[in-house]
């Protein structure tokens, strides 16, 4: 090689590097970019729930604390009235137990929006409670089955049992299903959630992408903001499966 050919040679060595160098950097700026898009979004989703939480746990506070005594005082003092007269007598027990139908409906939305059991007995027994009470409410056969003890820090807790409550609520409004299966595991560092149901299932896939609607919107994030996925098994006339893959 004479001393033309190695200046060259050299030359090439030099350009190549230099492209080299640049696409490396232009490859990891777009890393970077999306790494920063994607925490960002988490942090917004996390920001977005986070204020949604507080609302549900300052209505239901609101219900619980003043409307719920409210309504007991109007109950005493309706009930107070003496009077002999057998039609007022009617009104007043109808109105009572009028009053009765409202507090119990308030409690329910109340529990509905903050759980106490979540906050007082944790995850687990929260979600044996909202079982129970939803298959009386619905006639739905609802199964959950969680074998291992579950110790989550208080922002997984709430995530878990909204996704829940989503879950249920699409079974009821969409699925027309008889049966739901909860179940969660805990393999080493992660938590499985699967739900699965009888009902006329749907297409997942063409769903997301025609109109995913505000349910499977939360589903995913939820999921997301926990670092967490969101796989979904469904067909029309076989039930639909979703699975909940978590970080603990």
């Amino acid at each position: 090689m004479d001393s033309s050919e190695a200046k060259l040679y050299d030359s090439l060595l030099i350009v190549i590097a230099v492209v080299g160098i640049i696409l490396f950097y232009y490859i990891i700026t777009i890393i970077r970019y999306q790494r920063r898009s994607l925490r960002m979004n988490k942090e917004k989703i996390q920001a977005e729930i986070d204020t949604l939480e507080k609302e549900r746990k300052r209505i239901a506070s609101d219900l619980h604390d003043e409307l719920g005594p409210l309504l007991s005082a109007v109950k005493l003092q309706i009930n107070s009235l003496d009077t002999n007269d057998p039609g007022d007598q009617e009104v007043i027990g109808k109105s009572s137990t009028h009053i009765d139908t409202i507090i119990g409906k308030l409690r329910e939305i109340s529990n509905n929006l903050m759980p106490n059991t979540l906050v007082r007995k944790g995850l687990q027994k929260a979600i044996e409670e909202f079982v129970n009470n939803n298959q009386q409410t619905y006639g739905l056969q609802i199964k959950f089955i969680c074998e291992q003890e579950l110790h989550l820090d208080q922002h997984k807790e709430i995530n878990i049992y909204r996704i829940i409550q989503e879950v249920l609520h699409n079974t009821v409004k969409h699925a027309e299903a008889t049966y739901l299966i909860i179940k969660i595991v805990i393999e080493e560092d992660r938590l499985l959630l699967m739900t699965a149901d009888n009902g006329k299932g749907f297409n997942y896939f063409t769903k997301v992408k025609d109109n995913p609607g505000l349910g499977l919107r939360n589903l995913q994030s939820r999921a997301e903001v926990m670092g967490g996925e969101l796989s979904c098994q469904s067909e029309s006339g076989k039930g639909t499966m979703y699975t909940f893959d978590i970080p603990v």
